[in-house]
């Protein structure tokens, strides 16, 4: 599995009409999402699961928000939902002759939780024919969002998740650990402990810490003391600062701040800046109308991808359906 900040062919989404996702705030996602496949095209090909019969309106959105419509392509592909990251496939591609392929794990809607997932489950497999890649089919149950490599080898994840009984009960952590490895080519795998506070895929990487070089780890913290995600991110933090890279070295370690909590209809929210997605040649990193921590995550993961523009992108309405930039897409390597 390549490493994100690796050249890609596209961004794959899938397009938003659940609303139940969203509750009482869905008019919004559908232009927000045809902003950012307007962003992503700037730079790259995207590719939409998308009904038929809501395509039509789609493009004129898409079109409505300056999006390079050369570049969107939309596929006949039914989704029960819009999380990309977690449904779609998982692509790796071949160290020696170049060729990419899909892997197709079971998606439960994070241990079941939010019925009916029978065809966002059926995505990986009609990406694989539509493109006509080869297929290699798991029967573990994995999340894209709940994993994150190097492109080197290393893998990292969580143990709130990737061992959360709701997923693969009758594996145990080192049979969980040689799928990662046969499937994604990864050689060791690195575990964090609990994720955030909100967040109902239990404990998403995505959401605490990514790679953002071979050897280098951008995490989350809490200052805040009181603050219920204060203890999980600092042990997660000092968990991090004894992790060692196979050279022996330790890892080149970056920390984000966490927005102020807040939430909707009496709920917190898993907003986090580590939900920042990476394109050719960009950054896009996710904004929740808090001017000061807003622009402090822009400048430090500006400078943890020097050279690729950082787009600020508004997911204050996005993250109402508890996930943001990274979770709605999945890379498709070139």
């Amino acid at each position: 599995m390549p490493a994100e900040w690796e050249m890609q062919a596209a961004v794959w989404l899938s397009w938003p009409h659940n609303r139940e996702t969203w509750p009482g705030q869905f008019r919004p996602i559908p232009g927000l999402f045809a902003g950012i496949v307007a962003q992503i095209s700037r730079f790259e090909p995207v590719r939409i699961n998308c009904l038929a019969r809501l395509q039509p309106r789609a493009k004129r959105l898409c079109a409505q928000a300056g999006a390079d419509l050369t570049r969107v392509t939309f596929y006949n592909h039914p989704t029960n939902d819009a999380w990309c990251r977690d449904h779609g496939p998982i692509f790796v591609r071949h160290d020696r002759t170049g060729e990419v392929a899909v892997t197709d794990w079971q998606f439960n809607t994070w241990g079941g939780k939010y019925p009916p997932y029978d065809l966002d489950n059926r995505i990986p497999a009609r990406i694989a024919e539509k493109l006509q890649l080869r297929r290699f089919a798991n029967s573990m149950v994995l999340e894209g969002g709940s994993i994150d490599v190097n492109g080197r080898g290393l893998l990292l994840t969580s143990e709130q998740c990737l061992l959360n009984r709701n997923r693969n009960p009758r594996l145990s952590r080192a049979q969980i650990e040689r799928n990662l490895q046969d499937y994604l080519g990864v050689k060791q795998v690195l575990w964090v402990g609990e994720g955030i506070a909100g967040d109902d895929t239990d404990g998403h990487i995505d959401d605490l810490t990514r790679f953002f070089k071979t050897d280098g780890l951008v995490t989350v913290v809490e200052p805040n003391a009181r603050d219920v995600n204060h203890k999980p991110l600092e042990v997660n933090l000092e968990r991090l600062k004894n992790f060692r890279t196979p050279a022996g070295r330790k890892f080149d370690l970056v920390t984000l701040p966490m927005p102020k909590p807040f939430g909707f209809r009496g709920q917190r929210v898993p907003a986090s800046y580590a939900n920042y997605l990476i394109i050719n040649g960009a950054v896009l990193v996710p904004q929740f109308r808090q001017k000061k921590r807003d622009a402090e995550a822009c400048t430090i993961l500006g400078d943890c991808f020097r050279g690729r523009e950082v787009i600020p992108i508004d997911c204050y309405h996005l993250i109402g359906g508890l996930g943001t930039l990274h979770c709605i897409s999945q890379q498709q390597p070139l």
